[in-house]
């Protein structure tokens, strides 16, 4: 386990969150990538699209692996002006994680769990490296990181 596996495992333990870390020798980068490596389908992962506000903080959009997200609709259920898309030094930044291993929770972020997220009876996010992920409920996920429940969705 890598050092930011073990951030994310240990932040699961401390705060008693019911979801499973997986360590995988594949790498899990993409959808696709991901589901071979927990052997199961690309319509049970979510992506973590990382925004920053004009005012720098960073939104972090939850959807189905699918689905794209909507900036405008962004804009409008936080009544900002529209956010930009994250590069991959801020995301490292303000979350922590690489690209390719952003968790759906555990650092200081605005959360927004598209509406059809909350449909699955569990997720895989990310966990923590390109070779890892966390399977969780949309439920508990929201719990751990707070999140809005909202049509995010393009």
């Amino acid at each position: 386990m890598n050092k930011l596996e073990e951030k994310i495992s240990t932040y699961i333990k401390v705060n008693k969150i019911n979801a499973e870390h997986l360590i995988f020798t594949t790498p899990c980068h993409t959808v696709e990538e991901a589901a071979a490596s927990a052997n199961t389908s690309p319509d049970d992962f979510v992506k973590n699209i990382c925004m920053v506000s004009s005012e720098g903080n960073i939104i972090v959009a939850v959807v189905k692996g699918e689905d794209k997200v909507d900036l405008d609709k962004i804009a409008l259920v936080l009544n900002v002006a529209k956010p930009k898309m994250a590069d991959s030094e801020t995301i490292l930044l303000k979350t922590g994680y690489p690209i390719g291993g952003i968790p759906s929770f555990g650092y200081d972020a605005t959360f927004l769990i598209d509406s059809r997220v909350m449909e699955k009876d569990f997720v895989y996010s990310g966990g923590g490296s390109d070779k890892s992920l966390v399977k969780i409920s949309p439920k508990i996920l929201q719990q751990a990181n707070n999140g809005k429940v909202v049509d995010i969705r393009k």
